[in-house]
This record gives C-alpha cells, structure tokens and sequence, in this order.
C-alpha cells in the first residue's frame, strides 16, 4: 500500500457539524474502500489566494491516508460530484 494525501476546501458557509459530517463522509469513504487514515489535519477557515464562485475564503482539510492504487480516483471522483467541495487533490505523500 502506498502513502497519499488529500488536500481539500470545503465551503465556508457550512456550521460546525455539517463541516464535521462532510469531513467524516470522506474519512469514511477512504475506510469503505480499503484504505487507513494516518492523519486528519484540519487547518481550519483560511484566505484563499484567489476568489472561487465568489467566496474569499474556504475550509481546509488535508488527510493522510495509506490505500491501494485505485482509491485516489474513486475519493477525487466523489469530491467531484460534491458541492460542498471547492477544490481538492489527491497526490502520492512524500515524508
């Protein structure tokens, strides 16, 4: 199993709980899929470089996860499909 991490921003419009809940929606789908969750750093609400859909600021979360190769298109697939979601990538985890 090779090392990835996830970088993602979620919308800033959410509350607290349907950040939490988008966040272990993710969590679960590496786990659903094989794959083992190293680490979940959430940096919180940020600046963004450039405005996305109007919004200056979003959410981010960057995951540490240990998974099989095909994993990363399936989670980058599912962000995708979730308007909840910004901008995310999914990249193989140098140390």
């Amino acid at each position: 199993m090779k090392k990835y991490e996830s970088l993602y921003v979620i919308v800033p419009e959410l509350n607290e709980e349907e950040t939490k809940s988008v966040i272990d929606k993710f969590n679960g789908i590496i786990t659903a899929n094989g794959g083992e969750i190293v680490k979940v750093d959430e940096w919180g609400k940020r600046r963004l470089a450039y405005p996305i859909d109007y919004k200056n600021e979003g959410y981010y979360v960057l995951v540490v996860f240990e998974s099989e190769g095909n994993l990363p298109a399936e989670l980058e697939r599912n962000m995708k499909n979730d308007e909840k979601i910004m901008r995310y990538k999914v990249t193989v985890h140098h140390e």
